[in-house]
């Protein structure tokens, strides 16, 4: 007779993968540095000026540091929830099941 094992593991508590944590973790992180980017240099001033966007540069501010702060707020988010959510707790360890 051949006997299979079957190894399960369950999801976090709040039943979010942690796959998904990581890749929250990283939109917030590139979205922060690319708004700081944005907000800190000319990047956006030149680029608006060498395609005729000039009258737009006194708006940008209006856009950016919202954006700059949402996405602030999502990294220190997504670093909670890895911090409170761990990936297996012990009542929810690998489970091998023996089929006959």
């Amino acid at each position: 007779m051949r006997s299979t094992v079957r190894s399960t593991v369950k999801s976090s508590s709040t039943g979010n993968p942690p796959v998904k944590n990581e890749k929250l973790l990283r939109f917030g992180v590139v979205g922060t540095v690319i708004a700081a980017l944005c907000c800190f240099t000319p990047l956006l001033v030149i680029l608006f000026a060498a395609v005729g966007l000039s009258w737009a540069v006194g708006y940008l501010d209006y856009v950016l540091f919202p954006a700059l702060f949402a996405f602030l707020a999502l990294t220190g988010y997504a670093l909670w929830r890895r911090q409170h959510d761990p990936v297996c707790s012990p009542e929810e360890a690998p489970v091998q099941e023996e089929r006959p």
